[in-house]
């Protein structure tokens, strides 16, 4: 079985923190870059253009605020399959998510049991990417030495994020792929999705599915 694949799904499920986080949260969600000085020369061969466009680059908006509104903590009710047609595997997770750098980053922290493995702790650093126009994501867990990126597309609704992560597998050694559904059900729940490769067949399956409820 892809033990690997499995944290990473496990554990790169849920966006969450404290209410008074969430607060703050917002609020530098609408903090801008910092203006240069007013004595600031631009570099040879720069316009003005150009600086306004690395400053709004820098600058955080809806989609950073769209990692932060659900801050609180979220208990998640876990259901892994180990490989097509297994038996479902039950377990509890709670992740905990801190905003960073004045709302650009949040840091996802995911405690819980991988069943037959023992306790998982994993660790995650997601943003939205003002230039390239996307989500992105970075994940490392203790059942592994590897760090799985992704990349992520919101709906037109703003209700589905859907993200593919890429990790090397530990049975193929070469790169697969993770796709993971998170969708919003109501004010205080949410369903997340993870479906990935079969590494024996490529075949893709569904892993996991994590239902989570926001602690109040």
């Amino acid at each position: 079985m892809n033990v690997k694949r499995l944290v990473v799904a496990a554990s790169l499920a849920a966006v969450l923190a404290t209410i008074g986080v969430a607060q703050e949260a917002k609020k530098a969600a609408d903090k801008p870059a910092a203006a240069p000085p007013a004595d600031f020369k631009l570099p040879a061969g720069w316009t003005q253009a150009d600086l306004q466009a690395c400053i709004a680059a820098g600058t955080p908006g809806a989609n950073h605020e769209r990692l932060t509104k659900d801050a609180g903590v979220w208990e998640g009710k876990n259901t892994m399959w180990m490989g097509p047609g297994s038996d479902p595997v039950k377990s509890d997770s709670k992740t905990t998510v801190t905003p960073m750098l004045d709302g650009r980053f949040v840091k996802l922290e995911m405690a819980g049991e991988m069943p037959g493995m023992g306790p998982y702790i994993g660790f995650a650093i997601s943003g939205y990417d003002n230039v390239g126009k996307k989500f992105v994501s970075t994940w490392i867990d203790n059942h592994g030495t590897g760090l799985a990126t992704g990349e992520g597309e919101l709906s037109k609704d703003g209700k589905t994020l859907t993200w593919n992560y890429t990790f090397n597998c530990p049975i193929t050694n070469k790169p697969a792929l993770l796709r993971q559904i998170e969708t919003v059900t109501g004010p205080g729940t949410k369903t997340l999705e993870m479906f990935g490769a079969d590494p024996k067949t490529g075949k893709e399956y569904k892993m996991m599915v994590i239902e989570l409820t926001k602690r109040k």
